[in-house]
C-alpha cells in the first residue's frame, strides 16, 4: 500500500531523508518514530506529494507520487502537522470545500459528509468557524477533511502534538477505529503513541532507518528487558539483596522515584530468585514488577548511537 525505494530529499548541502527504503501492508498501523529535525515530516510530505524526492520513489498503492501524482492522492488521506485548515470557515463549509477538491458531488457527496461528521463527533460543531474549536476538535476536523474521500491509505503528521491527555486519548480512540479498513502512517516523537496505536514501529535519525520493528519486539531490544523493578523504604537493603543474586548483572537507583531495577544476566530470568531474597531477608516491598522492555530506553539508545 506504502513503499519507498532509496527515497532521499537534499535542501540544498543538508540531506534531510537519506536513501529511505520501506514498506506498509495492507491494514498496517505504522509509527514513524524520530528526534525532532530527524526527517519524519519532510519524507510524510514527498509521500503525500508536497515535497518532490531529490532521488529515489515513492509509491502509494502502486502510483508514483513523483509520476503519477494525481492517482496516488486520489489513494490517499493526509492531515499535516497542527492540521491546517482555514480558520475562517465553518466545519460543514470547509468539509464542503474539501469534498469538492476531492471530486465529490451529489448523494456520494452527501453521504461521506455525514459520515466523516458521525465518526469524529463533529455534528455539535458543524456550524461553527474551525478557528473557534479547540486544539482537539480542530484535530477531528483535520481527520475528517483526510478521509471524507475514504482513501485506501492515511499519512498522519504528528496527530496529537500540543493536546492535553483527554484530548490525545479521544484523537487515539478515533485513529484506532479509523484503522479497522485503512493502511496507515503516523509520523510522531511521542512514544506512548505507538504502545496507543501502532502495530509496527520504525525509528529514524539524521534521515535514515535505525530500527523496524513490532514495539514488542523493539521493547525486548531494551536493557530493561526482564529487569525487575521494586520500590520499597529499605532502598539500601533490598539493593544489597539483590546483589547478592548470581544471575543479577547489575542493580540500579532511581533517586528521583526510588525504584530499584535488577538487570538480569544474559537469557536468566529474576523474579522467582528476587520473591525468594525478599521472602529470605524478610523484605517488604510497595510495588515489583517484571520489565517488558522501555521504548523510550531503546529509542535513545538507536539514535544517539548513530549521532555519535
Amino acid at each position: 500500500m506504502i513503499e519507498t525505494k532509496e527515497l532521499t530529499k537534499r535542501f540544498g548541502d543538508y540531506l534531510a531523508v537519506d536513501r529511505m527504503s520501506f514498506s506498509v501492508e495492507p491494514g498496517q498501523v505504522l509509527g514513524f518514530l524520530g528526534p525532532n529535525g530527524a526527517g519524519k515530516s519532510t519524507t510524510m510530505k514527498m509521500l503525500a506529494g508536497f515535497l518532490t524526492p531529490t532521488s529515489g520513489s515513492g509509491k502509494i498503492c502502486g502510483f508514483d507520487v513523483e509520476t503519477q501524482p494525481l492517482e496516488a492522492k486520489r489513494q490517499l488521506g493526509y492531515l499535516p502537522e497542527g492540521a491546517p485548515s482555514y480558520g475562517e470557515m465553518t466545519v460543514a463549509q470547509f468539509l464542503s470545500f474539501i469534498a469538492d477538491i476531492r471530486g465529490l458531488s451529489g448523494s456520494r457527496k452527501t453521504e461521506r459528509t455525514r459520515d466523516v461528521l458521525s465518526r469524529l463527533d463533529l455534528n455539535d460543531v458543524v456550524g461553527q468557524q474551525v478557528e473557534t474549536l479547540s486544539k482537539g476538535f480542530k484535530r477531528r476536523v483535520g481527520l475528517a477533511q483526510a478521509i471524507i474521500h475514504d482513501p485506501k491509505v492515511l499519512i498522519m503528521d504528528e496527530p496529537t502534538d500540543g493536546l492535553d491527555p483527554n484530548q490525545k486519548a479521544e484523537v487515539r480512540g478515533l485513529i484506532n477505529a479509523i484503522a479497522r479498513d485503512k493502511t496507515i502512517i503516523i509520523s510522531t516523537h511521542i512514544l506512548e503513541e505507538v504502545d496507543a496505536v501502532c502495530g509496527r514501529a520504525i525509528i529514524i535519525n539524521k534521515g535514515r532507518i535505525v530500527a523496524d520493528d513490532t514495539p514488542a519486539k523493539l521493547e525486548a531490544l531494551s536493557r530493561y528487558h526482564n529487569a525487575v523493578t521494586l520500590r520499597t523504604s529499605n532502598t539500601a537493603a533490598l539493593k544489597s539483596g539483590l546483589d547478592a543474586i548470581s544471575d543479577v548483572a547489575s542493580v540500579e537507583v532511581d533517586a528521583l522515584t526510588g525504584h530499584v531495577s535488577a538487570f538480569p544476566k544474559p537469557g536468566k530470568s529474576l523474579f522467582a530468585q528476587v520473591n525468594e531474597m525478599l521472602r529470605e531477608r524478610a523484605l517488604v516491598v510497595d510495588e515489583i514488577q517484571v520489565e517488558r522492555g522501555r521504548l523510550d530506553d531503546v529509542f535513545r539508545s538507536v539514535t544517539a548511537h548513530k549521532a555519535a
